[in-house]
């Protein structure tokens, strides 16, 4: 365990840079661009970032760096929320951006295969000329490595699943540097230890993943987009988990309070009304898509859900679901200067009305403007709460506070992170969920790939 930075000598810079074909820097400029994500966290700079191009040149900048007991963080968009990328105990920023070729789709098999820089906008401009998409949309345009190792999933989890459930097969370099091959092209596989799965989340604390193989779906003959407004942010959400119940096929289900509908007018030109919001989107026939809106209005109209309106407009749907994945930043557009911490919570689906309710009431009580929106069909939803970068203290006191929001969720048997990860920021949460016993288990798993603890070194759990 590293107890204090870890800066590069000379010497350890010049042989880095003779390990690879792709840039080795120490601009500061660069630097500050690979020591801060889209959390609230305080950057850290790494001591340099290195651009490797190829599987090869990751496994020997990893035997390199675990000989020196170099700390080396994996980099790809930098969209992560809970501090993933920030190098915590300096070392090298390992940047896998230049590793961004889509090397094969399948068209036939459904399936894809990907270096770890590409991204999630890019792959899916490039598959529609097959009739295919990648279904996993956490809004930002992340890298496809990086929505691996956190385990992203996000608005079309509910229809298509996470990426866990995705990522059919890996190349990744372990700590020594050693390359290994986990999982196979196939829709099941039952042939040993699950490799990828525990691969697939691990916040790049066991391996450095420099390739995947992933399920791609066929784009639907018809999708349609919808909005239905109510009065209080409980009956929306009861209405949402009643349609789940109900066995209806949604592909996507968000709900926004009034807050969130007020700054996603003002930063993406929408004119809704400004009041708690279900957004829906329907994949399937004409016909099937037709009789599922009509049946989600029905169900919403008994839950006080009103002005519900749908449209099979291509350019109103893209302009609507644009609105919803830009909610994070039109938050932090309504509060110049600002930064903000976004929860993650995921409950069982029969307590996700009590859980807003709850969270609500919980930041209520405190001075800091807030919103709430979320994956509903999944029950997993995030609190956005503005704190000042120029006083700290107000983010140790949000800390307080999504604390508290935290523990409560996971006494109402649910989650510290539906799709964010453990990160830095939930270390705590993640011993309180599973019980001190299960995180031997991961700190044994951890000793045993990555004995000199280079990989990502603070994040999961100390």
């Amino acid at each position: 365990m590293f107890n204090k930075r870890v800066d590069l000598s000379a010497d350890q810079i010049e042989h880095l840079k003779s390990l690879v074909t792709g840039l080795v820097s120490t601009n500061e400029t660069v630097l500050a661009q690979h020591g801060r994500d889209e959390s609230a966290i305080p950057p850290v700079n790494p001591s340099a970032v290195v651009m490797p191009q190829s599987t090869e040149e990751v496994s020997k900048v990893l035997a390199y760096c675990n000989q020196q007991k170099i700390p080396v963080v994996a980099f790809g968009a930098g969209s992560s929320l809970e501090g993933h990328v920030l190098p915590l105990f300096g070392g090298i920023s390992l940047d896998l951006t230049q590793m961004n070729k889509i090397i094969d789709v399948r068209a036939d098999d459904l399936l894809v295969r990907v270096q770890p820089g590409v991204h999630r906008v890019a792959l899916n401009e490039k598959l529609a000329n097959f009739g295919l998409f990648f279904s996993v949309d956490p809004g930002a345009d992340a890298t496809l490595g990086g929505m691996a190792a956190t385990g992203a999933a996000g608005t079309t989890t509910v229809r298509y699943g996470s990426m866990r459930d995705n990522v059919l097969a890996l190349t990744a370099v372990m700590a020594d540097g050693t390359i290994i091959k986990t999982g196979r092209e196939t829709r099941k596989l039952s042939a040993g230890y699950d490799l990828t799965r525990l691969l697939v989340g691990s916040e790049g604390t066991l391996a450095v993943i420099t390739e995947l193989t992933l399920r791609v779906f066929g784009i639907p003959e018809k999708m349609a987009a919808a909005t239905v407004q109510f009065k209080t942010l409980s009956d929306g959400v009861t209405a949402a988990t009643a349609i789940v119940r109900s066995g209806i096929s949604i592909a996507r289900c968000e709900f926004l309070d009034a807050k969130c509908i007020k700054n996603v007018n003002s930063h993406d030109g929408l004119s809704l009304a400004e009041v708690p919001t279900l957004f829906f989107e329907f994949h399937g026939s004409p016909q099937g898509v037709a009789e599922d809106a009509q049946s989600v209005k029905n169900i919403v109209e008994e839950f006080g859900g009103s002005e519900f309106a749908w449209s099979t407009d291509e350019g109103a749907r893209r302009k609507l679901w644009q609105a919803r994945h830009n909610a994070y930043w039109a938050g932090i557009a309504a509060n110049p200067g600002k930064r903000a911490v976004s929860t993650d919570a995921a409950v069982p689906l029969s307590k996700l009305a009590q859980a807003v309710t709850v969270a609500e009431q919980v930041l209520s009580k405190h001075p800091y403007p807030f919103s709430i929106l979320g994956h509903v069909a999944d029950a997993n939803f995030h609190c956005f709460i503005v704190t000042d970068p120029e006083k700290p203290e107000e983010l140790e006191d949000v800390r307080h506070i999504t604390h508290e929001l935290t523990m409560k969720m996971i006494a109402m048997g649910g989650t510290c992170t539906g799709e964010h990860g453990i990160g830095s920021g939930k270390i705590s949460a993640l011993v309180a969920e599973t019980g001190a016993e299960a995180v031997s288990i991961m700190r044994s798993i951890k000793k045993t790939l990555d004995p000199n603890n280079i990989l990502n070194p603070g994040k999961v759990f100390n």
